[in-house]
């Protein structure tokens, strides 16, 4: 890697899985806008629907996630509760009988709900909603939590995909980054999904980690080829201190270094491709069997909160603190604080805090991103187009992009856009070029690469 791609590697850049990207949403909306929003959804749109549940047994040093550390149940309980009204609160708007195409559970680790609260709180979902019957029901699982009787109590609610946390199998690195989990640990796992009927398995990793290297990349990776998920998500570790303070607990020194980081991710991908995944947007992988593969196949892919998504829903409707929704009129944010977003909720109002509304302008740069950050190319004119727009409407990205094309970044015919296959990792710069916003808050996302 030559200088000017050591630059770009670890320039700061988001990750797109919105656009704007959340640390833009800054409008103050009040409970009776969101409730406004919500009930102007058309009656013909579908819907996503996002469950966050913010515990775990306890956090990992290098969690980006919004949760928080508790061994006891109570807390848990009581948010489950809450968690109920504040479907009632979204159904009373929307109306029920509303089609739902996605249904997801993040956190956190969601399965640390109480068994019968996780199923009154299903059972409230597929009672509310009209569910379409090739929904895709997931749920992200810490795989040391996953035993015979909760596997069961997954498919009985309709789970149909489980993602488990597994982000490097080496003692060594696992020690530095607080997470301890044997091979041994995710194979019970695995098989206690299994003979449960839950076959659609993805499991994350993630390069960039402290006391890592290629051996523990490639062993990695094949031990969790082993396992034959469907889909394997790569994330490049985001090492945010300013924003997770238990991060700062990660030995910086023992990290690799910009090269190294591009280095693994270059092998680790070479791994997953020799093995027959088919790469999926900048960090996802899938066999050619799998609906992300199709998607991507067939030009339908698209990136939201949860990341790479054959979900066909028009709303995401996020339940549970800090979540994001996206509605026809822009994104709203719930309350981080547990407290605070229990009190809206039992006073009969919506726990927003944040938001912003979308225009026409924000629609294009989203479609563009989006487009890039799924298929490596993009139309603008074609996308312009669309919204019956001029196709200069984008051209304050044009120095940027002009600079980009110079440096090898991305290749340019007429209105057309293409990353080359040995840039993708750059995939997040090229995307900057259309986001506004950016200059105004560029230190606040993790590096590029």
């Amino acid at each position: 890697m030559d200088k000017t791609l050591r630059d770009y590697a670890a320039r700061s850049a988001p990750r797109y899985t919105s656009y704007p990207t959340a640390p833009h949403f800054t409008d103050v909306i009040d409970s009776a806008s969101y409730a406004d929003w919500l009930r102007c959804v058309p009656d013909e749109v579908s819907f996503s629907l996002y469950a966050h549940i913010p515990f775990c047994r306890s956090i990992c040093h290098y969690c980006g996630c919004h949760t928080k550390a508790t061994r006891q149940e109570a807390p848990v309980r009581a948010y489950a509760r809450t968690l109920l009204q504040e479907i009632d609160l979204v159904t009373g708007r929307i109306g029920q009988g509303r089609p739902l195409k996605h249904l997801h559970w993040g956190g956190g680790t969601p399965s640390l709900l109480p068994h019968d609260k996780l199923k009154r709180i299903a059972s409230k979902i597929y009672r509310y909603f009209d569910i379409s019957p090739t929904i895709e029901h997931a749920i992200e699982l810490d795989p040391r939590t996953v035993d015979l009787a909760l596997a069961d109590l997954l498919a009985e609610i309709g789970v149909n995909r489980v993602s488990l946390g597994i982000q490097d199998f080496s003692p060594k690195v696992q020690s530095a980054i607080g997470r301890i989990q044997s091979y041994n640990d995710v194979g019970l796992a695995v098989a206690n999904l299994r003979a449960a009927g839950l076959e659609r398995l993805n499991l994350d990793l993630m390069y960039g980690l402290p006391n890592q290297g290629e051996r523990e990349v490639i062993d990695t990776i094949e031990y969790a080829v082993a396992l034959k998920p469907d889909r394997i998500a790569l994330f490049g570790y985001a090492h945010v201190p300013w924003m997770k303070k238990h991060q700062r607990l990660i030995d910086t020194d023992a990290m690799p270094d910009v090269i190294e980081r591009f280095e693994l991710s270059e092998m680790a991908i070479e791994k997953l491709l020799g093995h027959g995944y088919r790469r999926i947007g900048l960090d996802h992988f899938a066999l050619p069997s799998d609906s992300l593969a199709i998607a991507a196949e067939t030009g339908t892919l698209r990136r939201n909160f949860q990341g790479y998504t054959a979900d066909p829903a028009d709303v995401l409707v996020g339940v549970g603190v800090s979540s994001i929704s996206k509605l026809p009129n822009g994104y709203a944010q719930n309350d981080p604080d547990i407290r605070r977003w229990r009190t809206a909720i039992e006073s009969g109002s919506f726990p927003v805090v944040r938001s912003k509304r979308i225009d026409i302008d924000d629609r294009l740069r989203h479609d563009v991103i989006e487009r890039l950050m799924c298929d490596f190319e993009a139309d603008v004119d074609q996308i312009c187009a669309n919204y019956d727009t001029p196709p200069d409407a984008l051209s304050d990205s044009s120095t940027a992009l002009a600079a980009f094309e110079a440096d090898g970044l991305v290749e340019i015919s007429g209105s057309r856009l293409r990353v080359p296959d040995d840039r993708k990792a750059f995939v997040r710069v090229v995307a900057s070029a259309f986001d506004k916003y950016l200059g105004s808050n560029a230190t606040k996302h993790s590096v590029a690469v």
